[in-house]
C-alpha cells in the first residue's frame, strides 16, 4: 500500500507528528511492507492556488493538474498515485493552518473539475485519513471547517475517516508564556489520560485502515 502522509505542523515532535507515527505503527501491523511518505507541508516552499485556470484549459495537457511548479509539484503527482492518503493538520484560528489551506487549494481545486456534476480528476479513489489537533476542547471545535475539508476531500478520494485530538498541551514550560486562560494542571492531566487514548485511536485507525485497503485490492 502506497501512503502520503500530509503534515502541515511546523513542529516535527509535536501532537500532530505524533498521532501521524502511530498511525504508521498501526499501519505495519497489518501491511508488514508499506510504502509510505511523510511530507512536512511547512517546510516546502509554495504558494497557494494563483486562480490562473490552467488546471481547467479546455483541451490542454495541464487539464486536472496543477501548473505552478515549485516544491509542492511533485507532492501532488505523489498524492494523486496513493492508495491512502493522511492529512494532518493543527487548528488555528478555528481552521486547519495556512500550509495545509495552501496545499489543499492546489489539490482540491485542480482535481475537482467544472464539467456536469463536478466529476473528480484523481487517478483513484484513494482512501484518505484526516488528523486534526487542537488546542480547544471538542465543544468549540471548528467542525464547520473540518467539514469543508473532509468534503473536498471526500468528493475527489474518497470520504475520510477523521481523528480529533482535543485540548492538546502546547508548552513544555506554561510558566513562560502568557497564557492565564489556560490551567497548566488541566492541561498536563488531559495529556497524560486522554492523549494516550489518542495515540491509541491513531494506531488502531492505521490498522483499519491497511485491512480495508486488503479488502479492496482482493
Amino acid at each position: 500500500m502506497k501512503i502520503v502522509i500530509l503534515n502541515s505542523s511546523p513542529r516535527r515532535k509535536g501532537n500532530t507528528s505524533k498521532l501521524c507515527d502511530a498511525f504508521c505503527k498501526g499501519v505495519v501491523t497489518t501491511d508488514k511492507n508499506p510504502d509510505i511518505t511523510t511530507v512536512f507541508l511547512n517546510e516546502l516552499n509554495f504558494k497557494g492556488c494563483q486562480s490562473c485556470f490552467t488546471c481547467k484549459l479546455r483541451g490542454s495537457k495541464q487539464y486536472g493538474r496543477c501548473s505552478l511548479n515549485d516544491e509542492l509539484t511533485p507532492i501532488l503527482t505523489a498524492v494523486n498515485e496513493a492508495d491512502c492518503i493522511v492529512f494532518a493538520s493543527p487548528i488555528y484560528l478555528m481552521d486547519v493552518n495556512s500550509s495545509a489551506k495552501a496545499f489543499l487549494e492546489r489539490l482540491c481545486f485542480s482535481l475537482g473539475s467544472y464539467e456536469v456534476g463536478y466529476r473528480s480528476l484523481a487517478t483513484k479513489k484513494a482512501l484518505v485519513v484526516t488528523i486534526y489537533t487542537m488546542n480547544t476542547n471538542k465543544k468549540f471545535a471548528p467542525v464547520k471547517a473540518m467539514n469543508n475539508v473532509d468534503m473536498f476531500l471526500g468528493h475527489i478520494f474518497s470520504p475520510p475517516q477523521r481523528l480529533c485530538s482535543y485540548d492538546t498541551y502546547q508548552f513544555s514550560d506554561y510558566s513562560k508564556y502568557v497564557v492565564d486562560v489556560f490551567n497548566e494542571a488541566e492541561k498536563a492531566k488531559q495529556r497524560e489520560n486522554q492523549f494516550p487514548k489518542d495515540l491509541h485511536k491513531a494506531y488502531t485507525l492505521g490498522a483499519d485502515t491497511a485491512t480495508a485497503y486488503l479488502k479492496k485490492t482482493e
